[in-house]
């Protein structure tokens, strides 16, 4: 099985990628390049990583791109509620395209049931609709805890746990945990992105 992966440099995907690794499944991890920094943790947390599998160098996405004009049209829309639903909707998408141009069976994220906005149920299945691929949650029922351990146990946590710039500036301060099905495909449609 091969299967494309949203690596970021925290913590939790790295963990994730661990797990299907240990499953024998061949992975292509995908990140979303932000700053030199976060792409020089990821670069050595995949150099770990590679260890435990079959794991091929990353593909870097410019996380500008698309993100930022997308984010810009939502806040146009007052929408900015919806970024961090948007934001993952895009990597999927992304990650899903780029899946199907390698072959992949399916999509590996770092997702922990209601850890953060972007994780509560109502903003998976919403997140999910941007691919056709499977998307498989290794860490869905995982606590903080057990991420962290096992984190520390493969050699990732001390990467992943240095110091780097701030999030994303559009990250909203109170963002959707229940989106609406409905309400997140009209805002699609109205900031364009279906048909990029």
């Amino acid at each position: 099985m091969r299967a494309v992966a949203l690596l970021s440099s925290g913590i939790d995907s790295p963990v994730a990628i661990y797990l299907m690794l240990k499953k024998g499944v061949e992975m292509t991890p995908i990140h979303f390049r932000q700053d030199s920094i976060k792409e020089e943790k990821v670069s050595e947390i995949v150099e770990v990583l590679k260890r435990y599998g079959k794991l091929n160098d990353p593909i870097i996405v410019n996380f500008s791109e698309e993100h930022v004009p997308a984010f810009e049209k939502l806040e146009e829309l007052g929408k900015i509620r919806y970024t961090c639903v948007l934001c993952k909707w895009l990597m999927l998408r992304k990650a899903c395209r780029i899946g199907h141009e390698i072959g992949a069976n399916a999509i590996i994220t770092g997702d922990s049931l209601g850890q953060v906005a972007s994780q509560t149920l109502d903003n998976l299945m919403v997140v999910s609709t941007a691919s056709d691929i499977p998307i498989l949650r290794p860490l869905i029922g995982f606590d903080k805890e057990d991420i962290v351990r096992i984190a520390k146990e493969i050699g990732t946590f001390d990467i992943s746990s240095r110091e780097e710039p701030p999030p994303c500036p559009f990250t909203p301060r109170y963002p959707v945990i229940r989106a609406s099905p409905s309400e997140f495909s009209k805002i699609l449609k109205e900031i364009d992105m279906l048909s990029i």
